[in-house]
């Protein structure tokens, strides 16, 4: 009997091992193959792409057009499968692929009519930049064509992979929009609401301006403290302590220096923009090289979006640029009255099997939605004819910082705060992107009688800039970048708190000569001086009692003033200040939720607020529950840490707090959240959390720096650009987790490419067949 048990299982260890090769190989047939010599009818001359050691594409080519062409096949080859969720998710188009449970969300996208949008743009586009989709996409194409076997994505979901159009590029380019702007249209709604529920001294009192405030003329919007509204005993004793949601700090850090003050005489920049993490990254490390017009050799280096023909942070030698969300108002909601006329359109929504129509109002103001008996119409940037193009690519050739100032008034992108530094040593900002001319942002609905047709209609193309400027240092991050006189006309579309922006130019002002490593560490600085405030308070309650809070005093003491991995103190200050903000503004958030909105979209500005409410103890603002204030900063604590215990801590010891523990990284495949079994095969290694919000080193979970930059333009060889994952969105690929060690250890990885280790070459048919 044993001897049969022992050859059964001899047996079924050999059939194990064979279903798991055979699924390797089969597996490994979806690899693209970066070395071979193939043609191609969509190319002038021969096209070269190579890897190096991260994976980076490197193109070589005699023109633009044939270097597009290098680039889509590369991203063919290594993202298609991401490139074809970036489409769907502008487009509301994931339910073909994965059913009603992306129903909804594909409403929420429909509601926009971007793929409609994007149609019609790519009419409109030049007659060059059309060309250049067209030959990308035909690039992509060949690279999807020439797949022995579909990537496992479309396996696994028994989707089938459709080809690569000209106006897919235009939905890419969209999809930021929705990442970068959604959060600026959910905004205004918020505010609306909460000033029809509560009143405008309520709305006044949430978004009252901070002193954490860095623009870059050192202008002061007026500090003075808005009343305290009060809160009727009803909406108290109806209030639920539930968490309010915090908006990612969606946005970036970049920030520049003239000549006058590098230790080597040459302007440089820094850039890493933060935005939610998934496998594979959203950025593709490439170079491209080619002639313009015969006469000038381009290079240009940095990181693409797979799906659109360009390089969107890099450098070319001669000017290298960054970006950071400008959070300017991109959006109105017009309270529509009885008369105005509406009608409805209807998208059709693909399903795996069978369709569902979903109707839209429309409005002549824009796509409608009901918020209780009123309807509001969404005018937005995003709508406009002149939102997206492909103006970004002609940064590729620009040879001052002048010249990119510019180009950055007729970009269709989501408006970012663009810095520019070049190989002459100077420096500049400006906002580049789409935004409308209108001249009366606001933060709340607007009646029809206010709104400015003709303005929306026309973008603003006198945006201010700074050039050089005396103090030879510029700096943002998400907050208010522009003068408070610029502020009355460009609005506020969810400006971040300031205090990275603060901490970025205090540390700029530290010193008068910087280093390219200077600029790294600032880029990983987790110093918590936003919290110190916090943890003062925490520590002074916590030393009422002592003897019940010695260990929990222990640890808020020697919390080193840092988000650091080890510090359990950041842990327990942090999560306490969480936790008041939640519970304080519960009523509120409680109210709100009964007409499906809530204080998330303005949660960053609420810390004036807390601070009032601490420091004034309105009785009215006080759950029934607790005789004090103190009282209730302790039990928010007290929740707090018991939250994090049962969560993190099988023995509920406070030392298994520490917020390397707390905030890991963990960089997940989409597929894998919801295969868990995946998880080893799929997602980056998970690595102690290093960082967190309201400082430059930001990171979370799932959300941090999506690329660390840093440059002085005509001297590449010593630039950084560090990216936390791989090129390929193979996991079999070595390309699949290159370079997201160096990332994770704080190290630095070269901008420049290196040697090659595969090439592709590329001919033109005519050429192939004469060698036949």
């Amino acid at each position: 009997m044993h001897k049969i048990i022992k050859i059964a299982l001899i047996v079924t260890s050999s059939l194990a091992v064979m279903t798991v090769a055979g699924s390797y190989w089969a597996f490994s047939l979806s690899l693209p193959d970066l070395d071979k010599t193939i043609s191609s009818e969509s190319i002038s001359n021969k096209v070269s792409v190579g890897r190096d050691r991260l994976g980076t594409a490197i193109v070589h080519a005699d023109n633009r057009q044939d270097a597009a062409y290098g680039l889509g096949y590369a991203h063919g080859q290594d993202r298609f499968f991401q490139m074809d969720l970036l489409r769907r998710n502008a487009a509301g188009e994931l339910a073909e692929i994965f059913g009603e449970k992306a129903l909804n969300l594909d409403k929420r996208r429909r509601f926009h009519q971007l793929r409609k949008r994007a149609n019609q743009i790519v009419e409109t586009l030049t007659p060059q930049h059309l060309s250049l989709l067209t030959i990308y996409a035909n690039g992509v194409n060949d690279a999807l064509a020439a797949q022995r076997l579909s990537s496992f994505e479309y396996i696994l979901t028994g989707a089938e992979p459709k080809p690569w159009q000209a106006a897919d590029s235009l939905l890419v380019i969209f999809s930021m929009y929705l990442d970068l702007q959604g959060n600026t249209i959910k905004r205004d709604l918020a505010l609306t609401q909460i000033e029809q529920l509560f009143g405008q001294p309520m709305r006044r009192f949430l978004t009252q301006p901070s002193h954490y405030q860095a623009a870059l003329d050192s202008s002061l919007i007026a500090l003075d403290s808005a009343a305290i509204p009060p809160l009727s005993p009803m909406l108290l004793s109806q209030a639920i302590d539930s968490m309010i949601e915090e908006p990612l700090e969606i946005g970036s850090n970049n920030w520049a220096i003239t000549a006058a003050l590098s230790d080597n005489g040459k302007a440089m920049l820094s850039d890493d923009m933060h935005l939610s993490f998934a496998v594979p990254i959203i950025w593709y490390r490439a170079q491209l090289n080619y002639s313009l017009n015969q006469k000038q050799n381009v290079q240009i280096t940095g990181v693409s979006l797979p799906g659109a023909p360009a390089i969107v942070v890099g450098s070319n030698g001669n000017v290298a640029w960054g970006f950071t969300n400008a959070y300017i108002d991109t959006a109105d909601w017009i309270a529509l009255d009885k008369k105005t006329p509406t009608y409805i359109e209807n998208e059709r929504i693909a399903l795996p099997e069978g369709e569902v129509m979903f109707e839209i109002e429309m409005s002549p103001y824009g796509p409608v939605k009901q918020l209780g008996e009123q309807r509001y119409a969404l005018s937005w940037v995003g709508h406009q004819p002149y939102a997206v193009d492909m103006q970004l690519v002609e940064l590729d050739s620009i040879t001052s910082v002048e010249e990119g100032l510019e180009l950055a008034s007729t970009m269709g992108i989501p408006v970012q705060n663009m810095l520019l530094v070049d190989d002459s040593g100077n420096a500049a900002w400006k906002p580049a992107g789409a935004f409308p001319s209108r001249t009366n942002p606001s933060d709340i609905a607007i009646s029809t009688k206010e709104y400015q047709p003709v303005n929306w209609q026309k973008r603003n193309q006198q945006l201010p800039q700074v050039l050089n400027p005396e103090q030879h240092r510029l700096w943002s991050g998400n907050s208010r970048v522009v003068s408070v006189q610029d502020h009355q006309i460009l609005g506020d579309g969810g400006y971040a708190l300031g205090a990275r922006s603060t901490q970025i130019k205090d540390r700029l002002f530290e010193s008068d000569s910087f280093a390219v490593d200077d600029f790294y560490r600032l880029q990983l600085d987790n110093q918590a001086r936003f919290l110190q405030s916090w943890q003062s308070l925490l520590l002074n309650h916590l030393e009422r009692d002592p003897t019940l809070y010695a260990a929990d005093i222990e640890y808020v003491k020697n919390w080193q003033a840092c988000a650091c991995a080890d510090s359990v103190g950041y842990t327990l200050v942090r999560h306490f200040r969480t936790q008041l903000i939640d519970s304080a503004f519960a009523p509120l958030e409680t109210e709100l939720a009964n007409y499906n909105q809530s204080l998330a979209p303005i949660k960053r500005n609420l810390e004036p607020g807390i601070w009032q409410l601490i420091e004034n103890e309105p009785e009215s603002w006080l759950p029934s529950e607790y005789q004090t204030w103190a009282e209730l900063m302790l039990a928010s604590y007290v929740k707090s840490r018991d939250t994090l215990l049962a969560k993190y801590s099988e023995q509920g010891h406070l030392a298994d707090l520490a917020w390397g523990k707390v905030n890991q990284l963990k960089i997940q495949h989409p597929f894998s959240k919801q295969i868990p079994v995946l998880s080893q095969l799929l997602d980056m290694p998970v690595v102690e959390g290093f960082g967190d919000s309201f400082m430059p080193a930001v990171q979370g979970a799932s959300f941090g720096a999506s690329q660390r930059f840093i440059v002085q333009a005509g001297d590449e060889i010593n630039a950084i650009m560090t990216v936390p994952g791989g090129q390929s969105g193979h996991p079999l690929s070595a390309f699949y987790r290159a370079g997201f060690e160096e990332y994770a250890t704080q190290q630095s990885t070269p901008l420049l490419p290196g040697d090659m280790t595969h090439q592709l070459q590329i001919l033109p048919s005519s050429v192939s067949s004469v060698n036949q």
